[in-house]
């Protein structure tokens, strides 16, 4: 996928990069046994830690923060300083992608993000175009600084929305409640949708494939709006479009499998279909049972399967330190019992949750969670052993 107009991104060279210390995030992504279960959270740099509010004040507006290379880094580390997480996330937003579309997006302050375009008729779609990567540089440039900020401590996630959810706030303009003007342009002209999705899905693998080449050592298609479709209309205008996208992503890059994670809020209807898709990781939201789905898609230990990622309630964080604990060791037992055997691969488990963190979470309920999930996961993996 090179020749895209990005030569700083084929000329960086892997080996500036420190050894990785902590791989376990990595090792559980490709269904490798490892002696804990790795932990991140979706949204972990983000509102509820004071430090960032205070570098977002600095950076005057949140693209002021995302497209700021020092600023992104900043965040992007800031979940890092507090808790001993095995994953950092690349500090951005999903809708970067449609933004260098040319449809304008802004954000205000406790506001939701808007596009000053919408695209809703032949004419908008007509002028739709897989963006120049050039102008997504620095969120590559973020990547590359943001890797060689962690020294090696843990592996940088890159990510992306997913076709149907960008589609989702390009037609809609901004959020949505009832989906009317993206469901509206479904139903009445599917020709027009389709052609979006499939601008959208060869979008998002470039880049995703240049956040590789920048650095990303594993990456997540967020579709965050997969679960308001209806079934059937899941599979065409979703699924379809996931698989499209990574049927084109790079697997390994300067000699290192790069794996991937599809995770589709309301997904769990489609579980089995899901399994099919050609990605390592399924991320689950909390309405799904870990034991069913690890039945479902997880394999057997020397056979194939997915390893999944979740799916504790975010709002769990509210409880007290000791309910928290307690419901991350449900979510542990739930999965049941991890595979210990280092010689083959089996079924694994990457501790998150079902959707993003809130804003209003307290930063020291995050240390309680972090900790149970370290010490039972151990302890899970001590019993099995004898």
């Amino acid at each position: 996928m090179s020749g895209h107009g990005c030569p700083a991104c084929d000329n960086r060279g892997m080996s500036s990069f420190a050894p990785l210390q902590n791989d376990s995030f990595l090792r559980a992504c490709l269904r490798q046994a490892t002696d804990h279960t790795p932990i991140w959270l979706m949204r972990q740099a983000g509102r509820y830690l004071p430090e960032y509010r205070a570098t977002r004040a600095q950076a005057g507006s949140f693209m002021g923060l995302a497209t700021n290379v020092d600023y992104a880094t900043e965040v992007t580390l800031q979940p890092l300083e507090r808790y001993p997480l095995d994953a950092a996330i690349l500090f951005s937003d999903i809708l970067t992608v449609p933004d260098a579309m040319g449809l304008g997006l802004s954000f205000a302050l406790g506001e939701g993000p808007k596009f000053a375009k919408n695209v809703r008729d032949e004419a908008a779609v007509a002028q739709l175009t897989v963006p120049d990567m050039d102008k997504l540089r620095y969120v590559f440039d973020a990547v590359t600084n943001i890797r060689k900020a962690l020294n090696g401590r843990v592996p940088l996630i890159g990510f992306s929305g997913s076709p149907w959810t960008l589609a989702c706030y390009m037609v809609e303009g901004a959020g949505s409640d009832d989906y009317r003007q993206v469901k509206s342009l479904m139903y009445s002209r599917p020709d027009l949708m389709h052609r979006i999705l499939e601008i959208n899905a060869d979008a998002v693998a470039l880049y995703l494939n240049t956040q590789i080449e920048a650095g990303a050592q594993a990456v997540m298609v967020f579709d965050s709006w997969g679960g308001v479709l209806a079934d059937g209309a899941f599979q065409e205008f979703s699924l379809a479009y996931t698989r499209r996208v990574l049927s084109q992503l790079k697997k390994e890059h300067a000699g290192a499998r790069i794996p991937s994670i599809v995770f589709t809020k309301g997904g769990g209807l489609w579980l089995d279909e899901m399994g099919q898709l050609d990605c390592d990781v399924l991320g689950l939201d909390w309405t799904m049972n870990l034991a069913k789905a690890r039945a479902l898609v997880g394999g057997q230990v020397g056979g194939p399967g997915k390893a999944l990622q979740g799916n504790i309630d975010p709002n769990v964080l509210f409880a007290q330190p000791e309910q928290i604990a307690a419901q991350a060791r449900r979510v542990l037992d739930s999965f049941g019992a991890p595979h210990t055997d280092t010689a083959t691969t089996g079924p694994t488990h990457i501790f998150n949750l079902g959707h993003g963190i809130s804003q209003f979470t307290p930063p020291e309920h995050v240390s309680a969670l972090v900790e149970a999930v370290h010490s039972h996961s151990r302890s899970l993996r001590q019993a099995q052993r004898g």
